[in-house]
């Protein structure tokens, strides 16, 4: 890849970056035009011990083999010994609001709604103290339905778990994503006493807010929204607020919406959720606008780099998160922690692969009464692997990516386990842009993502 003016070469199993010199870019476009490379100099140009040196160098990363070498055959990756690190506990079924786009499958009316009993919350914490094995810190994430109505049971656990943190060695963070509608100065100054990752649910401006976010009654929220959301944000400084964009069909003014979010209403970040598959009918981007999308993230994405080269973070996360991934390296057997990391716990405490398929019927990896079924757990992270290496073959973005939410393949394909090829080249295109700007940042402001470095939520 051509980044102005330098030769980046693309590692694709460790997911790094190396810059190629005149030597080594001369032999990689002489082996991609099919003619081999010999210890003599390249047509003259470089000494042959120059050239020796380049071919080692890129052997070593196997990115060119003798002609005569066969390929490695390819072991089947293994992942690392799991432990359980997180617990997403969707503590109700229970929303105040009726989003007319919500996935939810089992949401009902606050009411009527199915609660997780404080009995299943402590087994629940136990559970997670209990499969963690040497990891110290560990994290509740507090899920609905909308989880502040249910604030009295995220008291309780809260507490119970700071008790057994004490007994047991273990630190817990916890984190909560809210529509912010029930959010008043004594729930923000809890949140705040325990350091409460934050993340609200809010679509943009008033006229794209509105019309999917609405109150059972049918009336549009972001009035209420915003309010709450410049208290939360006046009252909560110990940790960076983010706001959530579901976007969905019609919505692809990217630059507006996180302008308003991040500058007029003042969150830390903007997140971008485009839906493709699993929400009702309708509601879902369609191919036209998931074009038009992605290429407005891209465009955001250019002035994240602008405003990075510049020192400043314009709080984009969806872009931050792959500086993040291709600054550490990460490279990706399986798209996301579900299950090796991470389980959700349901309102009756069954243990589900996250919180989108939490009450959706689908397979479950135990209860919080009997413990964690260990044999159902390594039979879906093999399917996983074999989802990746039977579909993505030699795709360069496959460790970052790795096949994508389990969720938008079930909604989109009913097969969790089917890659989320209806938008491969757009993830492609996406990862090459990522590659584009974080060589770019590196040589322009080498500073930059050591400083930034580290998750959303970490200490400032």
């Amino acid at each position: 890849m051509l980044v102005d003016g330098r030769r980046i070469l693309f590692h694709v199993p460790t997911s790094s970056l190396f810059e190629l010199d005149a030597v080594a870019g001369a032999v990689m476009d002489r082996l991609a035009g099919g003619n081999a490379v010999g210890a003599s100099p390249l047509d003259g140009q470089f000494g042959a011990d120059a050239v020796e040196e380049a071919l080692r160098d890129l052997a070593a990363l196997e990115a060119v083999r003798p002609r005569a070498a066969a390929p490695r055959p390819k072991p089947r990756p293994a992942l690392p010994d799991n432990a359980l690190t997180t617990l997403v506990l969707n503590l109700t079924t229970g929303c105040n609001l009726a989003c007319s786009y919500c996935y939810k499958e089992d949401l009902s009316r606050p009411a009527a709604a199915a609660r997780l009993s404080r009995a299943h919350a402590e087994k629940a914490v136990d559970l997670l103290v209990r499969e963690s094995g040497g990891r110290r810190r560990l994290n509740l994430t507090f899920f609905g339905g909308e989880p502040l109505t249910a604030l009295p049971l995220i008291r309780h656990t809260v507490a119970y778990a700071d008790r057994r943190g004490i007994e047991t060695g273990k630190a817990f963070d916890y984190s909560l994503t809210t529509n912010a509608t029930l959010l008043d100065d004594a729930a923000v100054d809890f949140l705040a006493a325990h350091r409460f990752a934050i993340t609200v649910s809010m679509d943009g401006p008033a006229e794209i807010h509105d019309r999917n976010r609405r109150t059972i009654g049918g009336s549009g929220t972001y009035a209420v929204v915003a309010d709450k959301a410049r208290r939360l944000l006046e009252r909560y400084r110990l940790r960076p607020v983010g706001a959530r964009v579901t976007l969905a069909a019609g919505m692809t003014d990217v630059a507006g919406i996180h302008h308003h979010l991040k500058n007029e209403i003042g969150f830390a970040e903007v997140g971008f959720a485009p839906v493709t598959a699993g929400l009702p009918a309708g509601f879902g981007l369609g191919h036209d606008d998931t074009r038009v999308v992605f290429d407005n993230l891209k465009t955001l994405a250019l002035a994240w780099r602008d405003a990075a080269l510049e020192g400043r973070d314009i709080g984009f996360s969806n872009i931050g998160q792959m500086m993040t991934a291709l600054h550490e390296g990460s490279s990706k057997l399986i798209p996301c922690g579900a299950a090796v990391a991470l389980l959700a716990v349901d309102t009756t405490g069954a243990l589900a692969l996250c919180h989108r398929f939490a009450g959706s019927g689908q397979e479950t990896f135990g209860h919080v009464d009997t413990g964690l079924d260990h044999a159902a757990v390594a039979a879906f992270v093999d399917r996983a692997l074999d989802r990746t290496e039977g579909f993505c073959g030699d795709c360069h973005a496959r460790h970052l990516c790795a096949g994508g939410c389990y969720h938008e393949s079930y909604a989109r394909h009913g097969d969790l386990f089917r890659p989320t090829d209806h938008y491969c080249d757009l993830m492609r295109e996406w990862v090459d842009l990522g590659i584009a700007i974080y060589a770019g940042i590196m040589a322009g402001n080498p500073t930059f993502m050591a400083r930034r470095a580290g998750p959303r939520g970490s200490d400032s």
